[in-house]
C-alpha cells in the first residue's frame, strides 16, 4: 500500500517537473555531433522520430517540454570556456539547460515536428537578427556633432516612429514587416498589433522590441530599407501600404511602389501573383512625426 503511494506521489512529481531538450533541425549540424562517440545516432530521420516519440510521451505523462535550438559550435564554445568534456551526455544536459534560458527555444503543445521544427529555426533567426542589430546600436557611440549616443536615439527615433503609424492605422489587425539593409544579408523583423475592442493595438512586447530594434537600426546606420503594413477588418478589403527610410524619417511609398514590393518574391526577384480582395495603396500622413528633424547623426 506504501509503494503504491509512493509511486504515485513521485509520477506526480515528475509531472510537475519542466523539461528542455536540444534539437538538432538539421544534417549539418546533426553530422557535426555525430563526433561525438557517446552520440548514439547515425542516422538524422531516424534521430528525429525517436526525438518526436519522447516529447509525445512526456505531453501524455503532463509533461511540459521546451525545445530549444541546438548549435554544435555554440556548444564546442561552452565547453571549452566551462571546462567540460564535450563527450560527455551530461555535458549535453548542462548545456540544454542553458539554452532553456538564454537560446531559441518554444514550448512543445503536440505539434508534429514538421512544424516544430521551422518555426524554432525562424525563431532563431529573429533571435539573431536582433541580438545583432542590438550590438550595432551599442557599439555606435556618440554624435561627433550633437554628443547624443547614436544608437539610444535611433530607438527613440524608431519607437516614436512605430507609434505614429499605428495611431494613424485604421481600425482592424494589422501585420507590419520593417527591413534594413546589413552585410552580408538584410535585416527583416515582423510585429503583429490587433486592434482590442477599443481600438488599441496590442502588441507582443518581445516582437515590438525586435521591430522597433531593426528599424533604428535602418535609421542609426542610414540603410536602405523600409516598412510595410497590412491591415485586415472584418467586411472590407485588405489594405497594404507603406514607407521606405530616408534619414531618420519615412517616406511614403506609392501604390505602384508598394505593389511592386509586396507582390516580387524576395529570394528570386520574381513577380508574385497579387492576391484577390488586397488593397495597395498610399499609406496615410504621419505629418511631422514622420519627416526628417535634419540632424544626421
Amino acid at each position: 500500500m506504501a509503494n503504491t503511494k509512493h509511486h504515485t506521489l513521485r509520477r506526480d512529481l515528475r509531472r510537475e517537473i519542466a523539461g528542455t531538450i536540444g534539437l538538432l533541425t538539421d544534417e549539418q549540424d546533426f553530422t557535426a555531433m555525430r563526433r561525438y562517440r557517446t552520440f548514439g545516432f547515425d542516422d538524422h530521420k531516424t534521430y528525429l522520430r525517436h526525438v518526436e516519440a519522447v516529447l509525445r510521451t512526456r505531453a501524455n505523462e503532463g509533461g511540459h517540454t521546451t525545445v530549444a535550438l541546438f548549435d554544435p559550435e555554440d556548444y564546442a564554445e561552452f565547453c571549452a570556456e566551462t571546462g567540460l568534456d564535450p563527450d560527455a551526455p551530461a555535458s549535453r544536459t548542462r548545456f540544454t539547460a542553458e539554452l532553456a534560458t538564454t537560446g531559441p527555444s518554444l514550448p512543445y503543445e503536440g505539434q508534429p515536428l514538421t512544424v516544430l521544427v521551422p518555426d524554432l529555426i525562424d525563431e532563431g533567426v529573429r533571435r539573431a537578427t536582433w541580438e545583432y542589430a542590438s550590438t550595432v546600436l551599442s557599439l555606435l557611440g556618440p554624435c561627433a556633432t550633437c554628443g547624443e549616443d547614436i544608437g539610444r536615439a535611433a530607438f527613440a527615433r524608431a519607437s516614436e516612429l512605430l507609434i505614429r503609424v499605428l495611431d494613424t492605422a485604421p481600425r482592424g489587425d494589422h501585420n507590419l514587416v520593417c527591413s534594413a539593409t546589413a552585410t552580408p544579408d538584410t535585416l527583416v523583423a515582423a510585429l503583429t498589433a490587433d486592434d482590442n475592442a477599443h481600438g488599441e493595438p496590442q502588441l507582443d512586447e518581445t516582437e515590438a522590441l525586435e521591430f522597433t530594434t531593426v528599424l533604428a537600426f535602418g535609421i542609426a546606420n542610414s540603410s536602405a530599407g523600409g516598412l510595410v503594413m497590412r491591415t485586415s477588418a472584418p467586411g472590407t478589403t485588405d489594405r497594404v501600404y507603406g514607407w521606405r527610410l530616408r534619414g531618420e524619417g519615412l517616406q511614403p511609398l506609392t501604390a505602384a511602389e508598394v505593389f511592386d514590393a509586396y507582390c516580387t518574391d524576395i529570394e528570386s526577384g520574381d513577380i508574385v501573383s497579387p492576391e484577390p480582395g488586397v488593397d495597395y495603396t498610399e499609406p496615410p500622413d504621419l505629418g511631422d512625426a514622420g519627416e526628417p528633424s535634419g540632424h544626421t547623426h
